[in-house]
């Protein structure tokens, strides 16, 4: 049977530019990825995806931890058949996969320590916006676990090399060496954070949707592809897009050498 759901373990909110930030809220347990949690997760997920209105997501995290991964002491419990290991797995890798299908784009506000699948999350998210504090690590294989779920995400992200020596021994990397390796965009000061992500997410509400959502897609499904049948999705993603009324608004500004008139979502 699937954990309690207790009201205060996701916190949600959502403004009326259409921000939706889900906040990671269990401090004292490190924020770990329980069932409970990731229930709780692919549900407002799921919510948000319905939402037309939405325009970005920010997954934040309270307390000193923004992710310690997998509950290994629940998973350590006896009587556990790999059956229920994959079950969790599973229910961990489609929470990731909509973090991808979302059709906005997804924001990690990084506040501390992110380590094995609360690695993988930082990864999987679009964007990431990281305190100087954090850190990050695949930690698994320390315990006898190679992290390979969230091996997906990282090695898409980071150098093959890098994150072999990730992988294969554990140790944590520092902001610093996260963004220089490409699995941050920005490392601010602790203080300048919030204003950090605030500042990106500003930038993307200034961009239409739809056109975020096309390249979105694209952008992931010509990442998996050959090259000549990436540059056919990319072609075809582009005449799609030039069809939006944003798209031809942009084009006729550029033409008239005028900024944009956008009408803004849901209206």
């Amino acid at each position: 049977m699937p954990e309690a759901l207790p009201s205060d373990l996701l916190l949600t909110r959502r403004d009326a530019r259409g921000v939706l930030t889900l906040t990671l809220n269990q401090p004292e347990r490190f924020n770990v990825l329980s069932e409970a949690m990731l229930i709780a997760l692919q549900a407002a997920l799921d919510a948000a995806a319905a939402d037309e209105g939405l325009r970005v997501l920010v997954l934040a995290a309270t307390g000193r931890a923004f992710c310690a991964g997998h509950d290994l002491k629940a998973m350590a419990e006896p009587g556990l058949a790999q059956a229920d290991h994959q079950a969790l797995f599973d229910r961990c890798s489609r929470f990731m996969m909509s973090l991808q299908r979302l059709p906005v784009p997804v924001l990690a506000r990084v506040q501390g320590m992110a380590t094995a699948a609360g690695c993988q999350l930082v990864a999987q998210c679009d964007l990431a916006v990281a305190s100087s504090e954090a850190s990050f690590a695949t930690s698994g294989i320390r315990y006898g676990l190679f992290c390979a779920t969230p091996s997906v995400p990282l090695a898409r992200n980071v150098p093959a090399k890098k994150a072999l020596e990730m992988l294969f021994t554990g140790d944590f990397i520092d902001a610093q060496e996260a963004l220089a390796q490409g699995l941050l965009n920005r490392v601010v000061a602790p203080a300048e954070l919030d204003a950090a992500v605030e500042t990106l997410v500003q930038s993307l509400l200034h961009k239409p949707r739809a056109a975020l959502a096309m390249g979105k897609a694209l952008f992931y499904r010509q990442r998996e592809a050959g090259v000549e049948a990436a540059y056919q999705l990319a072609a075809q993603t582009m005449a799609l897009n030039m069809m939006d009324p944003a798209a031809q608004e942009g084009a006729q500004a550029f033409a008239e050498k005028r900024a944009p008139r956008w009408v803004p979502s849901g209206e």
